[in-house]
């Protein structure tokens, strides 16, 4: 006999990555990842991908426009571990190679409804003037392994960064069985539509 009382909850994340702005660089692109907890599975929708390669229009912003499509729906039995959206965009150096360009990070909105991020976006830097030298000389940028390290904690205390650039996310969230459970995330209202800071959400 069903039970009126659900295990699970499901959140449901669409949207698109709308594009970007790093005013020193064209030719740019994205590559995307889900980042979640222990208790969260996918159950529909894809985790990663990549976008197309964009160059600026002749607009007066000069932002790059990529309109690529989200879509992934989550099941899980605690908030803990809420789903992040990890970005990282590259492009071609002076020479030709690719080159990491930004990695981001932002929290998936909590309350239902359409929001908006602007995710501040940031590259490792080389502790010493000549790894920095050479590097730009062969080309290899200093770059993570894994992407996902941006949406951790661990291991980053020690990176040193710089910041550079901005992807602008948006993104249509939908909620179920969340309030039977007893979370209650809260209607959505204009004040969940602000960009996106570093500081703008707390860790769960």
């Amino acid at each position: 006999m069903a039970t009126s009382n659900p295990s699970v909850f499901l959140l449901t994340v669409n949207g698109q990555i709308e594009g970007a702005n790093f005013p020193e660089f064209d030719n740019l692109y994205c590559k995307y990842c889900f980042v979640y907890g222990h208790d969260w599975t996918p159950t529909s929708g894809l985790e990663e991908g990549i976008t197309q390669i964009t160059c600026k229009g002749n607009q007066s912003s000069h932002k790059l426009i990529w309109n690529f499509p989200l879509e992934t729906t989550f099941k899980s039995t605690s908030p803990c571990g809420w789903p992040q959206l990890v970005v990282s965009v590259y492009g071609p150096d002076v020479f030709g190679n690719d080159v990491v360009r930004g990695y981001g990070a932002t929290h998936i909105p909590f309350t239902p409804g359409q929001h908006s991020r602007n995710i501040p976006m940031f590259v490792p830097e080389p502790s010493w003037r000549l790894q920095k030298f050479t590097s730009w000389l062969l080309g290899r940028r200093p770059e993570y392994t894994d992407p996902k390290v941006v949406a951790q904690g661990e291991g980053r205390e020690v990176t040193r960064v710089r910041s550079q650039g901005f992807v602008t996310v948006s993104f249509h969230v939908m909620s179920k069985d969340m309030k039977k459970m007893g979370y209650d995330t809260g209607p959505s209202n204009p004040a969940n539509t602000h960009p996106y800071s570093a500081t703008s959400e707390e860790q769960l």
